[in-house]
């Protein structure tokens, strides 16, 4: 239960919504556990304390929030023990296909998820890497806390698609976030072309994401479908060691006799192009 600015009660809890770091299923499973202090790209103290006295979670897998709330009681020890924490996975469809258009089915769903907080607990909402409800599910929950008068707070974290954004030179006043690009070859470049097109025009920044064992693919077909003048840039690994951007016209790319060369490409992978 929480209270408010005028010094009342609360009869909900407060929905968090908890970053976690970007290295989550990339790390070597033989190092040994490690605070999240030590992390390129590590939460904010703030962040790491609200996660410790959580004890009822939303997860987009349940796996890697006990990996996260270990790393968590590294730096700040656990409300409860980690296996008396509450813990359930969003919904398959959410999980599986995304839940960023409303149905009446999620919307129910995400609503039976935040009984907790109407019963006065606060609750994290988290996915595997990242901020939750952000290229990643979660917004079926935010929306259903909003309908039910539950307060919605994000603590401060990591963003990959803002990080590499503004590691890429592109245009940071007006972006958009396209998704992934059809695996097939001719809806992927007239995919590419739309969206290059609307770059030109408006001087919008595009960003993609991709599976990584689909970056080879994808940085080809960007190289092929692109206009030589478009810039081009692309950030593997954010929030490990090995993180590396690299930005330049897309004819540059197409000079370098191994435009992969040098770059940790099956790691995960933010595209990002536009008018130069």
């Amino acid at each position: 239960m929480t209270t408010g600015q005028t010094g009342q009660e609360r009869t909900t809890g407060t929905l968090y919504l908890v970053p976690t770091p970007l290295d989550f299923g990339i790390r070597n499973s033989t190092e040994p556990d490690a605070g999240l202090s030590g992390v390129v790209g590590w939460l904010p103290h703030e962040t790491v304390s609200v996660a410790s006295r959580l004890t009822h979670w939303i997860s987009e897998n349940a796996k890697s929030t006990r990996a996260f709330l270990k790393r968590v009681a590294i730096d700040a020890p656990l409300a409860l023990p980690l296996q008396e924490q509450w813990i359930v996975e969003l919904p398959r469809q959410a999980h599986k296909k995304g839940d960023h258009v409303a149905s009446p089915e999620l919307e129910q769903q995400a609503r039976a998820l935040l009984a907790p907080a109407l019963q006065g607990h606060d609750m994290g909402l988290v996915s595997e890497a990242g901020m939750p409800a952000v290229a990643d599910p979660g917004s079926s929950v935010v929306r259903a806390a909003h309908a039910l008068d539950i307060p919605v707070t994000p603590l401060v974290g990591p963003v990959s698609l803002m990080l590499a954004l503004a590691a890429s030179g592109l245009n940071g006043q007006q972006f958009a976030f396209a998704g992934y690009l059809p695996q097939d070859g001719e809806q992927r470049s007239r995919r590419l072309q739309e969206l290059e097109s609307m770059s030109q025009r408006t001087g919008q920044t595009q960003i993609l994401i991709e599976t990584p064992y689909r970056n080879a693919a994808v940085l080809k077909a960007l190289m092929q479908h692109l206009r030589p003048q478009t810039r081009l840039a692309v950030s593997l690994g954010l929030g490990l060691p090995q993180q590396v951007t690299r930005s330049e016209t897309v004819r540059q790319w197409r000079e370098r006799p191994e435009p992969a060369a040098g770059l940790p490409m099956d790691l995960p992978a933010i595209f990002l192009f536009g008018a130069n």
